[in-house]
């Protein structure tokens, strides 16, 4: 059910234009920013032949038609919307996007807003939201959770051997990888950046030279040998 269904609306009320621009505070720190970006990163690599989703973090989520922003609006540091037409926006708004909250969320915790990530933020991503999947993951201590939606209640994920989480919406693990949350496969590769796309076909290709090198190199010390036993190499 869509938010203009679930609220009784008087005739008199002058709805906000859906073109809202986001009005989300800056990061709390490079740590932040930088782990956010590369959730992104990964995922629109992943999927860059899809364009059925929508990917970000830090902008508002508008979900109610009145505008009540002291209860109104989030600003998850990273959430995905699957179903939706991947373009860019200004922020989420719930009833220009026809009803669709997020399917999966990801909050950064820190001194100043785990509190509220644990308790208010989970419930609304619950109750509100019905986001299927929410995840924490504290930059600084590593502290990592997941939850998934079962009968309009939040249950802890189990992790895996590697303490990774399952995301049956993003058919994905989740997990911590040189101290940053990262996303991988379900055959346990590490879905990789751009940049290290980039790096590792610059170390296939030095890899594919220096074997090309050590070919010829063969090749010329073969022909040598011959040519000290009196054999002409063009004729073998």
């Amino acid at each position: 059910m869509s938010v203009a269904q679930d609220l009784a609306t008087p005739e008199d009320v002058i709805f906000p234009p859906g073109d809202l621009y986001s009005d989300e505070p800056p990061l709390e720190t490079d740590l932040h920013r930088l782990q956010m970006t590369l959730l992104i990163q990964c995922l629109e690599w992943l999927w860059r032949s899809r364009n059925d989703f929508y990917a970000s973090g830090n902008i508002t989520i508008y979900y109610s038609p009145r505008q009540r922003k002291s209860e109104d609006f989030r600003g998850p540091d990273f959430f995905v919307v699957l179903g939706t037409e991947r373009k860019a926006r200004k922020s989420w708004v719930v009833w220009q996007e026809g009803g669709n909250y997020p399917n999966l969320i990801v909050e950064l915790l820190s001194d100043s807003t785990a509190a509220t990530d644990k308790g208010l933020k989970k419930e609304i991503y619950q109750n509100t939201f019905r986001t299927p999947e929410y995840f924490w993951f504290d930059t600084n201590n590593l502290e990592f959770a997941g939850f998934v939606l079962v009968a309009g209640k939040y249950q802890p994920l189990e992790p895996n051997a590697q303490g990774w989480l399952w995301s049956q919406q993003l058919e994905l693990y989740l997990g911590i990888y040189q101290e940053k949350l990262r996303f991988f496969t379900n055959e346990g590769e590490l879905v990789p950046t751009p940049e290290e796309v980039a790096q590792q076909e610059t170390q296939r290709a030095e890899e594919e030279k220096q074997r090309a090198e050590q070919e010829k190199q063969r090749s010329d010390r073969l022909a040598a040998k011959l040519q000290e036993l009196g054999i002409d190499p063009s004729s073998i």
